[in-house]
């Protein structure tokens, strides 16, 4: 698997499986567990989590038993991915945060942590909550909650930290002040929604640009069916034989982004 140099140091495979699905949690925990050991199968080696995707847990049963049945000889062959959710992205919640993510993960450290948003939610009673509302959110302490994150690369909880759905403006002020700049910054990448300027802004800062829902998002609440009905893009897929799939995709790769997949079907590997 072709990967991408990280300026943490250990690089990212440029091709990772996701684990969300939505309304979030909504698949059979034995799915994903399946999903998961058929993509190890298959040699995918970089699976994406979160927090509030709810899949944390099943992911790293799913690396357990790839160990027990010699899928891989140990977690370390593997890359993994979670996020901190806006609800813990408070200073004196974060490093809590990503030891309950590798309490259920069954794992010593993750591979890469990112900040799921640039927004923080008012706290709630349970850290387990992961119901929201647009009335909770709040502006985040980013040098705050920055510190705890590097904090968490210093412990070796995390070989690397980064962001999600950050822009331009947003990484300005976090690398302002920060120490340890952020290894990667996870968005939504697609033909209708290329990200050129982000793309060269993080290529200047060293950070990788990593893009998800690659086809458009469909099925996700703010998708729609501008991707993959886009006759232009039909039109490219049928002269090169291949399906609208595949030229996003391809297309995404070119552009030097790693790139996260998801599909339920094991026939899509």
């Amino acid at each position: 698997m072709p990967e991408a140099a990280l300026s943490s140091g250990k690089p990212m495979p440029r091709v990772g499986m996701g684990t969300a699905s939505f309304p979030l949690g909504a698949t059979d925990p034995s799915t994903v567990k399946d999903v998961v050991l058929r993509a190890i199968e298959a040699g995918y080696r970089h699976f994406d989590t979160a927090a509030v995707y709810q899949t944390e847990a099943i992911l790293g049963d799913a690396v357990a038993e790839a160990v027990r049945a010699g899928l891989v000889a140990s977690r370390d062959e593997l890359y993994i991915t979670s996020k901190l959710w806006v609800a813990h992205a408070h200073p004196g919640h974060v490093l809590p945060s990503l030891r309950r993510a590798l309490r259920k993960m069954q794992m010593e450290y993750l591979d890469l942590y990112l900040i799921h948003f640039p927004v923080s939610m008012r706290l709630a009673e349970d850290p387990e909550s992961m119901t929201y509302s647009k009335d909770d959110l709040v502006m985040m302490d980013m040098e705050g909650v920055w510190k705890e994150m590097e904090e968490c690369q210093r412990l070796g909880l995390t070989k690397a930290i980064g962001v999600s759905n950050f822009s331009c403006k947003k990484l300005e002020t976090l690398l302002s002040f920060a120490t340890i700049s952020p290894a990667a910054n996870q968005v939504e990448v697609h033909p209708y929604c290329r990200q050129n300027k982000l793309r060269e802004f993080c290529k200047e800062k060293g950070i990788q640009l990593c893009a998800y829902s690659p086809l458009g998002g469909k099925g996700t609440p703010w998708s729609n069916n501008a991707v993959m009905d886009c006759p232009l893009l039909k039109q490219i897929a049928m002269e090169r034989g291949k399906t609208i799939a595949q030229v996003c995709l391809r297309w995404v790769y070119e552009q030097g982004d790693c790139v996260i997949v998801k599909s339920f079907h094991k026939s899509r590997f």
